[in-house]
């Protein structure tokens, strides 16, 4: 009789230890020091590990900053394609796959906030009207905030949609 194999653990539940985290942030400086200085870009990089993921922000104190902004390209598209080419760069010299995050001058943060605020409406929206909200489509990174921010004011949050087109729909709690 054959053993049925353990289901492979998933990347979101996989414990990453430190000192993978640091190689990986190593090997994205590294790729992403070297597209900068090819691409005659300036920019300084921090590498940052919190909550089992690494986080890497590319950020410029003086001087123009319009190089770095078209990096981050409209609605963040540039800088989600080079968080991929990023993570790609990591996996072809570590054999894991990475769930890096990467931000240019604060994009992220910024879009943070934007998105908890897009959340609250929504879920305040939901509990005055009683009906589901559809919101804009969004990166799974963003969709992922927002379910969060859902959940933490007590309603239900799914994706719907395909490819470019998925969103994220509100509704009172199930």
């Amino acid at each position: 009789m054959s053993e049925t194999p353990a289901p492979a653990e998933s990347v979101e539940a996989e414990e990453i230890p430190p000192s993978r985290l640091e190689e990986e942030g190593d090997i994205a400086a590294d790729y992403l020091e070297e597209l900068l200085d090819i691409a005659d870009i300036d920019g300084d990089i921090d590498i940052e590990i919190r909550k089992g993921r690494t986080y890497i922000s590319i950020v410029q104190d003086e001087g123009d900053q319009s190089a770095l902004r078209e990096l981050v390209g409209q609605d963040g598209a540039g800088l989600d394609a080079l968080q991929e080419l990023t993570r790609l760069a990591v996996l072809t010299q570590t054999g894991h796959r990475s769930r890096l995050i990467l931000d240019i001058l604060e994009y992220r943060k910024g879009r943070s906030a934007q998105l908890q605020k897009i959340a609250a409406d929504a879920a305040e929206q939901v509990k005055e009207t009683g009906e589901r909200v559809t919101l804009e489509p969004m990166s799974a990174y963003e969709r992922k905030q927002v379910h969060d921010v859902v959940a933490d004011l007590g309603l239900h949050s799914e994706s719907d949609g395909e490819g470019s087109g998925r969103h994220v729909v509100v509704s009172a709690a199930v």
